[in-house]
């Protein structure tokens, strides 16, 4: 067992890459020029998001990484707070002098898809998904742990009520389902949203759509701004062509190609982890931080 160092200020785990992982990275490394390869999951299964912890453990794992080369970040995360999200973009592209790849082997949702809107290009397969990057909200309701997209929240709230209005019958029904809503907090989740639109168009202008007009970033990615305008629901898949064609600077590798193999074994290896074992993991080949599944 590799020897551990606990960092008490978030919690979080220093080790050294298991060997069952280490192996993968260079392999992986040498099909994209030698550049460095850094694995960021955060968990599908247990109730935690992209956080400032997570700015922590990618930072310090890039601090005893050699960055040289360059690196590319394989990231998997149903997403999380969009201000940890450009936090991490900046770490990446300073770390990074100025830039890094993302390499989505699955999913990438919400504020990790925004991650990948800060790379300079985003490198997928035909089965890999982004998403809409309205944050995901973590709700406890009847002692059930759910989650909610931001967008259906206050979408779902301001039908209720726009129909509560409009009723000429017994507004009794809307009333009682308003009342599982709180206007404070459906206003937090309008402000997040709109937040999360503003860092995603932020770094595209300062990246990959540098010298486009705000309001032409805006438009080409309506896609994922507005699950209406697609997508329907927040889970559905956006795949690599619908995202080359909002412009983004997206590159397609087909699963027959070799370097897939190593690829896809580190991806099903951390993913196994972080359902099992953490609830977050930051690797290099050498360094790696987690977090501890929530109690």
């Amino acid at each position: 067992m590799p020897q551990k160092t606990v960092y008490t200020k978030v919690g979080m785990e220093r080790w050294q890459t298991p060997a069952s992982r280490q192996h993968l990275f260079p392999k992986i490394s040498k099909a994209f020029g030698g550049r460095a390869i850094v694995t960021f999951f955060t968990s599908f299964r247990y109730p935690v998001q992209i956080d400032d912890d997570d700015c922590d453990m990618l930072q310090s794992v890039l601090q005893e990484t050699d960055l040289s080369k360059g690196f590319v970040l394989m990231i998997n995360s149903p997403g999380g707070d969009p201000l940890a999200a450009e936090r991490i973009v900046n770490i990446c592209r300073t770390y990074g002098n100025g830039g890094y790849w993302a390499l989505v082997p699955s999913r990438a949702k919400s504020a990790a898809t925004v991650i990948c809107m800060g790379a300079e290009k985003i490198i997928m397969l035909p089965v890999s998904e982004l998403g809409p990057i309205d944050p995901q909200i973590i709700l406890e309701e009847d002692g059930v742990t759910k989650w909610f997209s931001a967008f259906s929240l206050v979408s779902s709230y301001k039908e209720l009520f726009d129909a509560a209005i409009k009723t000429t019958g017994h507004v009794e029904p809307f009333v009682q389902q308003l009342q599982r809503y709180d206007a404070r907090e459906i206003a937090r989740y309008q402000n997040v949203i709109d937040l999360m639109k503003d860092v995603a168009i932020k770094i595209l202008s300062s990246g990959m759509m540098k010298g486009t007009p705000t309001v032409d970033i805006e438009r080409k990615i309506q896609l994922f701004l507005d699950p209406k305008a697609g997508t329907r629901e927040h889970g559905r898949a956006i795949y690599a062509s619908e995202a080359r064609a909002c412009h983004l600077n997206v590159d397609e590798i087909s699963v027959k190609t070799p370097e897939w193999e190593a690829i896809y074994e580190l991806y099903y290896r951390s993913e196994s982890y972080v359902t099992h074992n953490v609830s977050k993991m930051v690797e290099s080949q050498t360094e790696a931080f987690y977090m501890p599944i929530p109690e």
